[in-house]
């Protein structure tokens, strides 16, 4: 494990909540460690689905059963869209809303969680990527020759505190485990936290509603990430492993694309990187975390 020691400095992000861990995928009320901003933490859930969350600093360890006596410093804890949340800092009273979860036709799944040696806003970043589709994700997401990133729309919202991309749209053979065929895709982005995304694409089974997919990142330290998949989506057909694994196999060859990134840290001066008109959402990225502050997992704009 790390070191105890805190490294992260950064007050934007420690006075975020971020995810620890599918709650589906942990036993009741025993012991899981894992590391959060280059500190050990622990969690656990109780038989009600209550969570906590603490620093790995008591004598409970993993594998052992949770009493909460033993915990005297307990972290601030939520559950949502099916995860542990916390936070190191002061956050602040409610997570990013996602609406559509609370619809109870959707299937909730997390797809898979990856550990992936790159730091958060890259990984940010390359979801948000369009024109990649046809190189990494061939006959899935995109192929050649429909390799154009048609114009779209980018708004940083003041009110929201986030970032939306809409009019997107990308030719798939494939765009989900549900389509029967190619069709032009529609999507939508939203960046509603600096190290989460949340993807609506259109559905092939519902032409008036969206499939939704997100990426929550946990950040074990500036470098090193792991990677929620969370699937809010509309399928009454294939079992939960089939659409799991379809997602894994996206994630899967994203993740060397991710590690061969070089620097593992997003540069926020704009004339670090050469952006085109595929990278709208990649600059107003840049520019929102720019305007935070924000330092950890980055490379700040120079004075």
């Amino acid at each position: 494990m790390m070191t105890q020691q805190k490294t992260c400095l950064d007050p934007v992000i420690l006075n975020l909540w971020h995810p620890l861990g599918a709650i589906d995928e942990v036993a009741a009320c025993i012991v899981v460690e894992t590391v959060l901003l280059d500190e050990s933490v622990s969690f656990a859930v109780d038989e009600d689905r209550k969570v906590f969350v603490w620093r790995s600093r008591t004598g409970l360890r993993p594998g052992d059963r949770f009493h909460q006596l033993a915990v005297d410093d307990l972290l601030p804890a939520r559950s949502a869209y099916g995860y542990v949340w916390t936070s190191l800092g002061t956050p602040s009273d409610d997570i990013f809303p996602i609406p559509e979860y609370a619809e109870a036709d959707r299937r909730k799944l997390n797809a898979a969680t990856f550990g992936v040696n790159v730091s958060a806003p890259r990984a940010i970043e390359n979801f948000l990527d369009m024109g990649h589709f046809p190189y990494v994700h061939t006959d899935i997401l995109g192929v050649e020759p429909h390799t154009e990133v048609k114009e779209y729309d980018v708004e940083i919202s003041v009110d929201r505190d986030e970032i939306l991309a809409t009019r997107c749209r990308f030719y798939q053979p494939m765009a989900s485990i549900a389509s029967d065929g190619g069709a032009d895709v529609e999507y939508i982005y939203r960046v509603p936290h600096p190290y989460c995304s949340v993807l609506y694409k259109s559905s092939p089974l519902d032409e008036t509603r969206m499939d939704v997919i997100a990426v929550f990142l946990q950040p074990l330290g500036e470098e090193r990430i792991r990677a929620h998949m969370m699937l809010c989506v509309l399928d009454d057909t294939n079992a939960d492993k089939i659409i799991k694994r379809f997602q894994q196999t996206i994630f899967g060859q994203d993740k060397p694309i991710l590690e061969n990134q070089f620097p593992k840290r997003l540069p926020l001066d704009p004339r670090a990187e050469t952006p085109i008109r595929a990278d709208k959402s990649a600059i107003a990225y840049r520019r929102w975390l720019s305007q935070k502050g924000l330092t950890y997992g980055v490379i700040p704009v120079a004075n």
